[in-house]
């Protein structure tokens, strides 16, 4: 499974983007799909997730900003992020895993397939 992200560029504080997912090759069974993010020198965080069903899970953290969602039919998920910030500026990463029932999941280590990022930079 290869997964492409799309969407990240520069923005001023106070705006927001869309990033887009796009999964392809051997899908032989549902994804559950997720957001995560790293900046330079920072440990990686997991962002949102959404399983099959459509079963979401946001971090605590980002107190509404960030919204994920999919198109289950496309294989795609995307992330709304609105009200940026600085401290938003980061690689933003897609990760995928067989869904097993298990929801939606907040955890990198639960995922087996990741994308090489797009970078969002929050200008002040």
């Amino acid at each position: 499974v290869q997964l492409v992200e799309s969407g990240g560029g520069l923005v001023q504080t106070g705006g927001s983007l869309k990033l887009s997912c796009e999964a392809s090759g051997n899908i032989e069974s549902d994804l559950s799909m997720a957001w995560f993010r790293q900046a330079p020198g920072q440990s990686r965080e997991g962002l949102a997730a959404v399983d099959s069903r459509g079963i979401t899970s946001h971090a605590d953290f980002l107190k509404g900003r960030f919204t994920i969602s999919q198109d289950n039919g496309r294989h795609t998920s995307y992330l709304h992020m609105s009200e940026l910030r600085p401290e938003d500026t980061a690689m933003y990463y897609c990760a995928a895993r067989r869904d097993i029932g298990y929801g939606p999941m907040l955890r990198g280590d639960d995922y087996s397939y990741w994308g090489r990022g797009t970078q969002v930079t929050v200008s002040s």
